[in-house]
């Protein structure tokens, strides 16, 4: 009988001991997948890299008192608004909505044109012409399309955002069609494009 009991005290330990395992493993698999892609995100918003891991701290943090199953995998939507709303609430502290550092970031994800050492002066002052054109969006069309460059599906914005498919889709299409349609934009653009097809055609 003391043998059964001890065999069955050992069964309960460890059947208790397996879920604050599991738990674990899932916040440093976790950790690991989305740790760089949600500082690079938050580092665009404020337009600083060290209080941007600090955020990102704070919201893994926060995702070890979460249970897994109640989050339904939905762990990187969850992640994005936690992060999305520390930093806007570090923003609101400064009171500032400059974040125009960021918007760099993101022009360059959206041309699809890597910084080059040896860009020319004049390719340098369009980047910072497309950054004040960024800067002068909406801050609700500036919020979905960091999002959209972090790789996000419309309905994770919606949920990230809490605003309707419908709405972040709006947003996103007032956003780009700025971008678009402005006049330096499209010109470089085209010289961009056609330059890719020469290349291509050399190869």
């Amino acid at each position: 009988m003391p043998a059964e009991k001890s065999n069955h005290h050992q069964n309960n330990s460890e059947r208790n001991s397996r879920p604050d395992s599991r738990h674990r493993d899932w916040i440093l698999a976790t950790l690991e997948h989305y740790e760089t892609l949600l500082t690079g995100y938050v580092g665009r918003i404020l337009g600083d890299i060290e209080p941007a891991r600090d955020v990102v701290q704070h919201a893994f943090l926060k995702l070890c008192g979460q249970n897994q199953a109640a989050l339904g995998g939905k762990e990187r939507a969850w992640l994005y608004a936690v992060c999305r709303n520390r930093a806007f609430d570090l923003l609101r502290r400064k009171n500032t909505e400059s974040l125009e550092t960021g918007d760099v970031a993101f022009v360059g994800a959206f041309v699809g044109h890597e910084p080059d050492p040896a860009q020319t002066a004049e390719e340098q002052d369009l980047h910072q012409h497309i950054a004040a054109v960024v800067a002068e969006l909406p801050e609700s069309q500036r919020d979905v399309l960091r999002l959209w460059q972090a790789g996000m599906s419309y309905r994770e914005i919606s949920d990230v955002c809490e605003r309707s498919e419908a709405n972040v889709r709006v947003l996103m299409h007032r956003a780009l069609k700025t971008l678009r349609t402005d006049a330096r934009l499209r010109r470089w653009l085209s010289v961009s494009s056609e330059t890719i097809r020469q290349t291509d055609a050399l190869r």
